[in-house]
């Protein structure tokens, strides 16, 4: 699909292994740290992609957008010509088109899709929150451990912790645990993080991805139309079962 192999992804973060100690201020540094995440209501950006998914390397570059609660649109972009694939989804539903093959998946729901496409089985609320540094969507804190290293975790229940140190006066995440998957954020511009490495855990599929975001908005006004895809005439079916099969991101 248009991407080559990986080159090296980014520095992989130790989590804190001890205990830790009660932190009781934990719900006033979650609502710091999320406040800017938590206000996106839409987002646009492109995303660098280098790491390994499947077994196999991956690079590649794609523009991504959403709108809560359940909406994204993400393009793979190819050295020339058309998209190498373009996925759309909306209320829950999702379409992946393949230019070059003239094949088109319907109505399937986003994770899966994105899933056998990418390896990174998350619905696109979820996706924005790793991607924008939420972890997950619409949070409670329900308690906080601070640790040896000054790290603080917080727990965000469903298995979810959410992993912050101070930057000043203010709070900043930097990685985060959530189910299936381990998230690091290797550094930030303004509010948002720039590059995020997604690591999956306790599964015996390996996806270790890093993507590197550029030309990021929020919360412009987005056309409906781009969670929506115009399947040209004599688009063949494509099955699920058949992408999966292809393996995440396929050359």
């Amino acid at each position: 699909m248009g991407l080559a192999a990986s080159g090296c992804a980014a520095r992989r973060v130790t989590l804190p292994s001890d205990t830790g100690a009660p932190f009781p201020d934990f719900a006033d540094a979650y609502r710091a740290v999320s406040a800017s995440c938590a206000g996106v209501r839409t987002l646009t950006g492109e995303l660098a992609l280098a790491g390994r998914a499947g077994g196999r390397g991956i690079r590649g570059r794609a523009i991504v957008g959403f709108e809560r609660p359940a909406s994204m649109r993400l393009e793979g972009v190819a050295p020339f010509g058309p998209p190498a694939f373009i996925l759309a989804a909306r209320g829950g539903t999702a379409a992946l088109l393949l230019p070059r093959d003239a094949r088109v998946v319907r109505a399937e729901r986003p994770e899966d899709i994105l899933g056998a496409l990418t390896g990174v089985a998350l619905s696109p609320a979820d996706l924005q929150a790793v991607m924008t540094g939420c972890l997950v969507p619409d949070a409670t804190p329900l308690g906080g451990r601070l640790h040896q290293n000054g790290w603080v975790s917080i727990d965000l229940g469903g298995d979810a912790t959410m992993y912050i140190e101070r930057a000043g006066a203010a709070w900043r995440t930097l990685a985060g645990r959530r189910p299936g998957w381990e998230v690091a954020y290797a550094a930030w511009e303004g509010a948002f993080p720039r590059i995020v490495r997604l690591r999956s855990r306790g599964s015996a599929s390996v996806v270790d991805l890093t993507a590197t975001v550029a030309q990021l908005d929020t919360n412009v006004t987005l056309d409906p139309a781009a969670f929506s895809i115009d399947v040209p005439p004599g688009t063949a079916e494509l099955s699920l079962e058949e992408l999966r099969a292809a393996g995440p991101l396929r050359n």
